[in-house]
């Protein structure tokens, strides 16, 4: 069980590089801030308040430690036993490693561009269908919510979950497919939105510095999708209820466009899983939580699980390739591999090609394209 493991048996991920953990000195002790003479007067007040700040950040670390010894499951990932960064940095003394990851993620420009890229339907005109961000968002909620009731690291599974689309391209799966074909029809190359999302945090975001984020959010980001599962349970978590959340909301978006009807879905499947998106949640999060904290790993039960399988199965068969969705994909094949074309021939290597390609919203691409044929 995941809260009764012993702590011989905790997970400690073997992947990565080593690193000194962030906000320690010799020893592991927190390090402390330099002590300054007290000032006196208007100068003691207005100092007052750094004062106060500093002594909390002197024990922050060390009752982050102490909270999640008492909290968190063996098998958890402790916020200050990660494997490190690339490069190593100075700690935040406020803010674990996870938590720093985090907001390096929210505040990248490729986290706000998510806005403008469509999840299914290209260029959607209502106002209420899901975009990359919105999936993002939902997915980020459930996967802590997860994590919180499984007592893993829940710091750790949102900036995996913040972070694990951010290389996805335009168009959604559309675009995603068109990408690929381009690069391997010219080049023999190939594009994974998950490898493309890594290299974005990795290489791409501040001006070609990258987030520098730790081993282990690196690690969820990408193997959330592909062959490779991720190191750590955390990971694990986000990698499951990405299917969790699109499945359901997808399911919402065709229903709201007209591709489908309450009616059509598999009635098997309904019936063990529930009427609506809202249940369907439910019954997938709480089967997963119950059998991940029996099993001391993230899983499904055989029944669920099936059901969930088969109902991603419907939604590819009837939305994702169905006939009436042929227009639109390849309306979104069209312009992604004119503008990668256009960009080759002009002289940029296939990877610059692709990682602007990758860059950009649909409504960026949209007009990119439309100046292209003017």
């Amino acid at each position: 069980m995941l809260g009764s493991v012993t702590l011989g048996a905790r997970f400690r991920p073997h992947w990565g590089w080593t690193g000194k953990g962030e906000g320690t000195g010799a020893g592991g002790a927190p390090r402390r801030l330099k002590t300054l003479a007290a000032p006196t007067g208007r100068a003691a007040r207005v100092g007052h308040v750094p004062e106060l700040a500093g002594r909390v950040a002197d024990a922050f670390a060390t009752r982050i430690r102490e909270q999640e010894e008492a909290w968190l499951s063996p098998l958890a990932v402790r916020s200050y036993e990660t494997r490190g960064r690339v490069h190593a940095e100075d700690a935040c003394r406020l803010r674990t490693p996870f938590q720093r990851d985090r907001d390096r993620i929210v505040h990248s420009k490729s986290f706000r561009r998510l806005k403008h890229k469509t999840q299914v339907f290209i260029d959607p005109s209502g106002d209420h269908y899901r975009t990359r961000l919105t999936h993002t968002l939902e997915t980020t909620g459930i996967s802590r919510g997860v994590a919180r009731a499984l007592r893993l690291n829940e710091d750790l599974t949102e900036a995996i979950g913040l972070g694990h689309d951010l290389g996805h391209p335009a168009f959604g799966h559309a675009g995603e497919e068109a990408l690929d074909a381009a690069l391997r029809e010219r080049f023999g190359l190939g594009f994974r939105h998950n490898e493309h999302s890594l290299r974005v945090v990795d290489h791409l975001e501040r001006d070609g510095r990258g987030l520098n984020l730790t081993a282990e959010v690196r690690d969820g980001i990408l193997n959330h999708t592909g062959h490779d599962e991720p190191d750590t349970l955390e990971g694990k978590i986000v990698r499951l209820v990405d299917r969790v959340a699109y499945i359901n909301h997808d399911i919402d978006d065709a229903v709201r466009a007209g591709v489908l009807a309450t009616t059509e879905l598999p009635a098997e499947e309904i019936e063990l899983l529930g009427p609506t998106g809202p249940r369907r949640i439910d019954t997938l999060v709480h089967d997963l939580v119950e059998n991940s904290e029996r099993a001391g790993e993230i899983r499904q039960s055989d029944e669920i699980g099936e059901a969930m399988l088969s109902l991603r199965s419907f939604m590819f068969e009837r939305v994702y390739l169905a006939a009436d969705a042929k227009p639109n994909q390849e309306r979104a094949h069209g312009i992604i591999r004119r503008i990668f074309a256009h960009l080759v021939d002009e002289g940029r290597s296939p990877q610059d090609a692709t990682d602007y390609v990758a860059g950009m919203t649909d409504r960026f691409a949209l007009a990119y394209a439309a100046r292209l044929e003017s």
